[in-house]
Formats: C-alpha cells, structure tokens, sequence
C-alpha cells in the first residue's frame, strides 16, 4: 500500500503543477495533497510542524492566486471589466484556441500569456475605458497574472522537491 501512495503522490505533484498553470484544477492544494499522501504511509512520517507550516503557505498562495491578478490590475488602473476579461482571455487562449487548432508555439504558451493580457485590453475597451488606460490595465492584468502563476509553481515544485527527495531515500 505504502508504493501506491507514492507512486498517487508523485502524481498528484504533476497534477499539481499542470494545475498551476491551467485553470480549473486547483493546483497549489492538489500539490499539498502530496504531501499528505506521503504522511499517510507507514515509511514517512512528517512532523505536525512541517504539515502545518506548508498547509498555510499553500492557504496564503491560494488566497493570493485570486488577489494578486486583481490588485495587478487595479494597481494599473484597471476596472472589473478588464479583471473579467483577463479571465474569459485566460480560458479562451488555454482551452478554445488549441481545440481550434490555432497552437501557437509550445503547448499554447502564447495563449496562455497573451489570454489574459488581450482578455483585460478587451474588457477594458468594451467598458468604455480610452486606449491608454485599456493597455496600462492589460499589462497589469498580465503582470498579476504571471506573479500567481510564478508563486504556485514555485509552490509546487518545492513540495515536489520533498516528495521525490524522501521516496529516493527509501529506495
């Protein structure tokens, strides 16, 4: 059973990260989950202190994933209308555009970079902002967006770190 949850953490770590950057799959507290799985063998046993230290972290990055892209944004003066963009932009460029067959680079990177920022430039247009302030709003919406998606990974893959380097020493 122990080889099992490892085998499930170190999925659940990839699951994690691939969570990190797509929308939809929680990825900070999927990666958390990996710990959990380790702790729950008879071969690891990791300190209260430790779990509860990357519990809160994971707790603070979630809440920041949805606060940074908003602060990004209304930091550079943009609306609700440019942060609802940056979202529908998000999901357009990560989900509609492969499926079109329009994959521009590897793996839709250019989409899911340039969802959001296009996505708030948008919103902010169609909510009547000027020009100026649409782009100042897309580059913030853009800015906040790599900020929550750089915290996550990082996230992740520290925990991945901890999960590979302790099933490595029991093998």
């Amino acid at each position: 059973m122990d080889y099992l949850l490892m085998i499930s953490a170190v999925v659940v770590v990839i699951i994690g990260l691939i969570g990190d950057i797509l929308p939809g799959i929680p990825g900070t507290p999927v990666s958390y989950f990996a710990v959990l799985l380790l702790h729950w063998t008879e071969r690891f046993s990791y300190s209260p202190r430790f779990l509860a230290i990357t519990g809160l972290i994971c707790a603070v990055i979630t809440v920041l994933d949805y606060v940074v892209p908003v602060w990004g944004t209304k930091k550079f003066g943009g609306t609700k209308a440019g942060v609802r963009g940056s979202t529908i932009g998000l999901i357009i460029g990560i989900l509609v555009l492969p499926t079109l067959g329009i994959v521009i680079g590897p793996f839709g990177i250019l989409g899911l970079l340039g969802g959001p920022f296009f996505g708030a430039y948008i919103g902010e247009k169609m909510g009547g902002t000027p020009d100026n302030k649409a782009w100042r709003s897309a580059f913030g919406s853009f800015i906040g967006f790599v900020a929550g998606t750089f915290m996550k990974i990082a996230y992740t893959l520290v925990i991945g770190f901890y999960v590979i380097k302790d099933i490595i020493a029991i093998l």
